[in-house]
């Protein structure tokens, strides 16, 4: 490939008939099909991606054409490829019409890669894939324009509806769902971010080539730089949520000053096992949770199944030391790590806070551990936490603290030793001595009929 025969994209304009560009695919979107104008009959397909061919300059490519060609089209190369275009037309962008929906590029034209004339190949060229590679790395957006997961999470709803950037790790990624609605097949990926003011923030992925790349990082270790991603609350869970969407660019492990002080962080706080405590799947709402089991059901499923699952259990509450040191049922935990503070501590005892050369912040809430027992054995040391804590137990931790030693016996008697029903959370985990560990979700004192009627179908089967 002669290198004068390449135009580059901050030289692109319409007067050029048979232009040839080389770039780095940063983005790329799913093939969607439209009525033909002109024959109604007739569906045209396309699709859009974004090449890069310098640290500033970027262009939006769409391809039209029927099925056959745009499938294979798309097929031939992924984000990350460096690809040659041959003969596509430049055109001026018109954000009155589709390009508001295509990610903001610093050229006013875009491409259009036409099955007619058009060539889209993978570039064979050394020395210009040796350039490109590296821009993979650089993010479209300025790289101190993002906000932090805490400052999302702190504006809550007023940010509902914004589109901003985000730099962050990633924590998990979980399980493809595939659905179909109107007869078109869709998919959904939901991966868990983090970063030093947050713990766990959901990021919700819809077009395939989005997932597939998601599917490519390996959590804990992948950095994320997310332009354009969109902002929404989430009513369901009750918090804020980031998507992905047709203007969104994704930046993987981005070469900025940011990414590499948020990098050293995430590999000392997944070293010190930080993270690992909200390891496991999002809560489901109780409402939803019919299954009941025996404490000896929940501990052989927990055996054999390597999931978290969620299930119904009548039974009573064996142990609950309420009127034990209040440290050890209200416990206050570092805000940056989630490391339990000491007493009277007023910074965070963890060598690898992130900040612990800021100010100290720390939030304090009910931890309890609780025994809960049936005929068939005892399941120990099952989290009770905020804020089911308090609406189990009735009273505020301001509340808690203000009462006496016979007060905090009273009320432990008021559940301990009862019937109770019991939703629960299990999670099979190797670390922990009985290989199992519980989380109550919800907990009241049982219905007599209920319980009778559930005991006498669990002896049945």
């Amino acid at each position: 490939m002669a290198a004068h025969t390449v135009i580059p994209i901050s030289e692109l304009h319409p007067n050029f008939t048979h232009p040839k560009v080389v770039g780095i695919i940063i983005g790329k979107t799913d093939i969607k099909s439209f009525p033909d104008r002109r024959n109604a009959s007739v569906d045209r397909f396309t699709f859009s991606f974004t090449i890069k061919d310098s640290p500033d300059f970027f262009i939006n490519v769409t391809a039209w054409g029927n099925d056959r060609y745009i499938t294979g089209l798309t097929n031939s190369f992924s984000i990350g490829d460096c690809v040659t275009i041959e003969n596509a037309l430049v055109a001026t962008k018109d954000l009155e019409k589709g390009d508001q929906f295509s990610p903001a590029t610093p050229s006013h034209y875009k491409l259009l890669v036409m099955e007619a004339h058009s060539l889209v190949n993978l570039c064979a060229d050394m020395d210009t894939i040796d350039r490109l590679l590296p821009l993979i790395h650089l993010p479209v957006k300025d790289s101190t324009d993002f906000y932090p997961l805490g400052d999302i999470v702190a504006n809550g709803q007023k940010m509902h509806g914004s589109v901003i950037n985000i730099l962050a790790a990633v924590k998990l990624i979980g399980e493809t769902k595939e659905f179909t609605t109107d007869g078109r097949k869709g998919q959904r990926l939901e991966v868990k971010l983090f970063d030093d003011s947050v713990s766990s923030f959901p990021l919700i992925c819809w077009d395939r080539e989005t997932i597939q790349l998601m599917q490519t990082l390996i959590p804990k270790e992948s950095l994320l730089f997310i332009a354009d991603a969109k902002i929404t609350f989430d009513s369901f869970r009750g918090s804020m949520v980031a998507t992905v969407n047709s203007r969104s660019i994704i930046t993987v492990n981005p070469d900025t000053k940011e990414a590499s002080l948020l990098f050293s962080y995430t590999k000392e706080v997944s070293e010190s096992g930080a993270l690992d405590e909200d390891e496991t799947p999002e809560d489901v709402p109780v409402e939803s949770i019919t299954d009941v089991y025996t404490v000896r059901q929940l501990k052989q499923k927990a055996q054999e199944n390597p999931e978290a699952f969620f299930g119904i259990t009548y039974s009573f509450i064996s142990k609950l030391d309420l009127d034990s040191s209040v440290s050890k049922v209200i416990r206050t935990r570092c805000s940056r790590c989630k490391f339990l503070v000491p007493e009277d501590m007023l910074s965070c005892t963890n060598q690898l806070c992130p900040g612990r050369d800021q100010v100290f912040s720390a939030a304090t809430c009910f931890d309890l551990l609780v025994d809960l027992s049936d005929h068939t054995g005892s399941l120990q040391a099952c989290h009770l936490r905020s804020p089911m804590a308090e609406k189990t137990l009735g009273c505020t931790i301001e509340e808690f603290t203000s009462l006496t030693d016979d007060e905090r016996t009273k009320m432990k008697w008021r559940l301990l030793l009862e019937r109770c029903k019991i939703y629960v959370k299990v999670v099979p985990s190797a670390k922990i001595k009985t290989g199992v560990r519980g989380t109550i979700l919800a907990c009241s004192l049982a219905d007599p009929g209920e319980v009778k009627q559930h005991m006498s179908a669990l002896q049945q089967h």
